[in-house]
């Protein structure tokens, strides 16, 4: 028996067997093998009636817009195929987004602080032989995701919404004033919060490959010492196996979660997840000062993340994407509840709008899914993270980089650092953290652009100004007071229209 079977095999069911059929879809990702789902057809014939304002596919992060959307008035069905229950593994956010729980009703504030179940502080930024950054406050927060999940399940069936368990999505038709869902659910509007792995998603994408994609695996174990600290980017080693490995480490309600991830593109020499997994038994010693013979696993972690440089749209109307389905998220990020709470008050307010105004075709729903520069900019930054098969990079080149940069960013003090690390990146920090890394660092840089390549910088220049115009048109205000004399129709697009500049600028957490 090898290490990683030793390990597993000590955790109930076939953890093993679901880490090997992970990577099995891994590689038909790489590969491009997979059949395209047919699952979405249209009808040119009005159905005769519509029983729901909204269905919801997709109900673990599904429910939170379920509930805000039940809560304004509208009727709600939310379809999850198997029992509607949180994960045991908390989801770490920093406690700033959380407040959006408030604004939308979903939690009182004693319901929020139960929700809580581990804080810490402070945490770190650190790279081999270089730069060691600490801050407080920065995803700190272990949020408990069966009491999240059944507090705001409870709230959404008090408020009339229905919720269909062990209800599977299989097809979806859509007609001039609705869609059908599974020959069964009658809706004017269709939410898909299935994740990456949507079958409409898959289908819409037309087997496009991603254009990067993040490898994770970790465990949540006891046996550490006591630590009230956490990592939150961290890396010890040099380039191995064509990758760049990083660590995340957080305390946790019942131990010690460790996550060791990397990015790569999809290149089918990359390793897998056992290979990963594989290194991350055999460094953890290392990261964290502990025998593996001195750990209790609570549970393995396991997965990976496709990210698409360009925005996802459907071309059919009356479905939009939301959390994961909709791929909004930044290819350093992984997504999942994060990027659900960043954007769940602007979904909320704008589908309420749409289906208030019947702005339902898909150019309307295409302005709840906006083309965001202070996204788009950071594809360049994966891509120096990563070390393709091809580029054979110094071992230290991306320890080297990013030690220089978070050593600039640390000096220019946390308002630029702070937002960088929660995934929010602004113009004025950008500029700033660029401009003093070029002069203090000009070698590096220069070993960056042949490994991006010249066509990424070019693509980057231009979200990069965008991002600039993008920043004075919202700090400018022009349409706020102005949008609110016009009829609710044209409201709808000008609203969007302002979402667009304050997400795609970054000032959605940081205004």
């Amino acid at each position: 028996m090898n290490l990683i079977e030793e390990v597993l095999n000590q955790l109930p069911g076939d953890v093993l067997g679901g880490l090997r059929k992970s990577d099995r879809l891994l590689n038909s990702l790489r590969e491009n093998t997979a059949p395209i789902p047919q699952v979405v057809t249209q009808s040119n014939v009005p159905l005769d009636n519509i029983e729901w304002d909204v269905v919801i596919c997709g109900g673990t992060l599904g429910i939170l817009i379920g509930c805000a959307l039940v809560k304004r008035g509208w009727r709600v069905a939310l379809l999850e195929r198997g029992v509607l229950r949180g994960r045991e593994q908390e989801w770490n956010i920093s406690r700033s987004e959380l407040e959006v729980f408030l604004e939308l009703d979903l939690l009182t504030k004693q319901e929020l602080e139960n929700a809580i179940a581990t804080h810490y502080n402070p945490a770190r930024v650190s790279f081999l032989g270089g730069t060691e950054v600490w801050v407080n406050d920065v995803l700190n927060i272990g949020v408990d995701p069966i009491y999240l999940l059944e507090t705001v399940k409870n709230k959404f069936l008090a408020a009339g919404g229905k919720l269909f368990e062990n209800t599977a999505f299989d097809s979806a038709v859509v007609h001039p004033n609705g869609v059908l869902v599974s020959n069964t659910f009658s809706t004017r509007l269709l939410l898909d919060a299935m994740g990456n792995f949507s079958p409409i998603v898959q289908q819409a994408r037309q087997a496009k490959k991603p254009d990067g994609i993040c490898l994770v695996v970790g465990s949540c174990a006891q046996g550490f010492q006591p630590n009230n600290t956490g990592d939150l980017l961290a890396s010890f080693t040099p380039i191995l196996n064509n990758c760049q490995y990083f660590w995340e480490a957080f305390p946790a309600r019942d131990g010690r979660t460790t996550y060791l991830f990397t990015y790569m593109d999809l290149d089918k020499q990359h390793i897998g997840l056992e290979t990963l997994f594989v290194e991350y038994l055999r460094l953890l010693p290392d990261y964290q000062g502990v025998e593996l013979s001195q750990l209790q696993l609570q549970r393995a972690l396991f997965g990976f993340f496709p990210a698409y440089s360009q925005q996802l749209y459907f071309p059919w109307g009356r479905i939009l994407p939301v959390g994961d389905s909709s791929g909004n998220q930044s290819p350093l990020s992984f997504g999942g509840f994060g990027s659900m709470v960043r954007h769940l008050k602007r979904l909320t307010l704008g589908i309420h709008e749409a289906l208030a105004t019947e702005q339902l075709s898909p150019s309307a729903l295409k302005l709840l899914q906006p083309y965001q520069p202070n996204l788009s900019v950071t594809w360049l930054f994966q891509k120096a993270m990563r070390a393709g098969i091809d580029r054979k990079l110094d071992s230290k080149q991306i320890n080297s980089l990013l030690s220089a940069v978070f050593d600039q960013m640390q000096q220019l003090g946390e308002p630029v650092l702070k937002p960088f690390l929660q995934d929010v990146v602004q113009f004025s920090g950008l500029t700033q953290t660029l401009l003093k890394t070029a002069l203090n660092h000009p070698l590096l840089i220069a070993r960056v652009i042949p490994q991006v390549g010249i066509l990424s910088l070019i693509d980057w220049t231009i979200h990069y100004i965008n991002l600039g115009i993008y920043t004075a048109l919202f700090k400018l205000g022009v349409l706020q007071n102005w949008v609110k004399s016009l009829p609710p129709t044209k409201q709808y697009y000008y609203h969007r229209l302002i979402d667009k500049w304050q997400f795609g600028s970054g000032y959605d957490l940081f205004s």
